[in-house]
């Protein structure tokens, strides 16, 4: 997969995820808060709070913090309203970017995104003006190191229930789902004994970028600043690097 899932790759390698793993729960909560006040408290009857909680899970989130963000919003949560608001813009060398925030101040934040790309050689741009460039897809890396499946028993037991597509690389074993597949295929996974680096209905780019030299650089630096971004859920993108530039950029 090209883009966002190559960033999370070299997130691992330089460790920035450990770093920022307090920030990365407090997104998690906010995510599984919002998706309990909009719809029922019982993930087995509230979509979107099943794939907050999926999502949280492949980021190693503990059972106690997912519950208390639940049980936050049964007891009417802290007073705040917030909003899902998705900002879209270019980066470096044309790299079509969009942004997810959930926010309870919507000019604050869109300030905020506006600043974010202008000073990092970027252009936030109108609603529309990227998103027609990806398409919403279940996306599910399972790490080849840790798997107990081999290649071609994940394989089938993907296509079997219900994949779009599979991909093996040198890494991890990457399959991609409708998003209403979705859930059926983890859970089939689940049972052959899979676990997950990656669990989300997320954006992937139907054309790329290819990136090389200082761009991937550029590029990676304005991603990483949206991220750290408080009120920043999602980024996605449409760039492409090869393994050697990446190698290059977590040196």
């Amino acid at each position: 997969m090209a883009g966002h899932s190559k960033w999370k790759n070299i997130q691992h390698r330089k460790g920035r995820q450990d770093a920022l793993r307090g920030k990365v729960f407090a997104k998690l909560a906010r995510e599984i808060y919002v998706a309990a006040r909009m719809g029922d408290k019982d993930p087995a009857n509230n979509h979107q709070l099943r794939l907050a909680i999926a999502k949280a899970r492949a980021q190693n989130m503990p059972n106690d913090n997912i519950e208390r963000a639940i049980k936050k919003a049964a007891g009417g949560g802290d007073g705040k309203e917030y909003e899902a608001i998705t900002y879209e813009g270019y980066g470096p060398s044309g790299t079509a970017i969009m942004v997810e925030t959930l926010t309870d101040n919507r000019n604050r934040t869109a300030a905020d995104i506006r600043h974010i790309f202008s000073k990092r050689g970027g252009n936030m741009g109108e609603s529309g003006c990227v998103s027609w460039m990806f398409e919403r897809k279940g996306l599910l890396v399972i790490g080849r190191e840790t798997s107990p499946l081999e290649e071609e028993e994940c394989l089938l037991v993907a296509l079997e229930s219900g994949a779009d597509d599979f991909e093996a690389t040198e890494k991890a074993y990457e399959i991609t789902t409708s998003p209403d597949a979705f859930e059926e295929v983890k859970q089939a996974l689940e049972e052959a004994g899979a676990t997950f680096t990656t669990a989300e209905v997320t954006f992937v780019p139907s054309n790329k970028v290819q990136l090389t030299g200082d761009a991937v650089k550029e590029v990676f630096n304005l991603i990483d600043a949206l991220e750290d971004h408080d009120d920043v859920q999602n980024v996605y993108a449409n760039f492409d690097v090869d393994e050697e530039e990446l190698a290059k950029y977590a040196e």
